[in-house]
């Protein structure tokens, strides 16, 4: 329980540090209130060219808060990857060795304080833009219950990856290409700007069964179209992602302590 308590700290910690920086906190609000006017517009284009007042089943004020809600997570992402490649590259990893914790999981519930935060404050504005701009969508407490439940492991589930791409700096000189590579993909796989009913047929079950759409699109959807049983295998592929790539974690880490002992970071 004591360790556990450490690890909370940290988290509230850095999720006090964020509000800190409150010009850094207004600039990511103004990008995204641009990013979801531009995409309402292309939206509403979309449907009135197709005469459709449901695409993949869902309305245009449907597809519009799951926007809201894909790109609250999107933008709420810390630089996880960047500040595990400097605390190698400036050998600070040493240091966090030296302290009575697990390193990863002090990286987690940093990443988890600062994450909420910022999800937070994505979410509160990209609503009060949607409002503004359409109507709202009925909500209900189940489905806003499934919603609050998937989040937080889509947030550990993304940190994982992050930190795995972050970890490449034992072995790569730069890993900005990585990080580039892996949230372009979580992007479009994870259907950011496009659910995955509209992807073509043959692409979406396995757009289902990869991590990404767990990511983004699972929690999106019980968002604005919750479904009991969509959620029970939601939680299980979160489930499985995170136990998979948690085993990658160790393997790899233990990897890097043995190149950290051998060159001293």
């Amino acid at each position: 329980m004591n360790s556990l308590k450490k690890y909370f700290w940290v988290g509230l910690i850095s999720g006090k540090s964020n509000l800190a920086y409150f010009g850094e906190t207004l600039g990511r609000i103004f990008f995204l209130g641009i990013i979801l006017f531009i995409f309402l517009r292309l939206w509403q284009v979309t449907y009135s060219q197709t005469n459709a007042t449901i695409l993949g089943g869902f309305t245009i004020a449907q597809m519009l808060w799951y926007l809201v809600v894909t790109e609250s997570i999107m933008l709420s992402t810390p630089r996880v990857s960047y500040y595990v490649d400097q605390a190698v590259r400036t050998g600070a990893i040493a240091v966090y060795l030296l302290r009575p914790m697990s390193y990863p999981m002090h990286e987690l519930f940093a990443c988890l304080g600062e994450r909420f935060i910022r999800f937070g404050l994505n979410l509160a504005v990209g609503s009060v833009i949607a409002l503004i701009c359409i109507w709202p969508i009925p909500l209900s407490a189940q489905g806003l219950l499934l919603f609050l439940l998937a989040i937080p492991f889509a947030f550990v589930l993304d940190f994982i990856g992050y930190f795995l791409v972050g970890l490449c700096a034992f072995w790569m000189e730069d890993t900005t290409g990585l990080v580039f590579l892996y949230s372009r993909i979580t992007m479009v796989l994870g259907g950011m700007l496009i659910p995955i009913e509209l992807f073509p047929e043959s692409w979406q079950s396995v757009l289902r069964v990869l991590p990404f759409s767990s990511i983004v699109y699972g929690p999106a959807r019980m968002f604005v179209r919750p479904d009991f049983a969509e959620f029970v295998q939601l939680i299980v592929r979160q489930g499985l992602s995170i136990a998979v790539f948690s085993l990658v974690v160790y393997l790899v880490w233990n990897a890097c302590l043995k190149r950290v002992f051998a060159n001293g970071g």
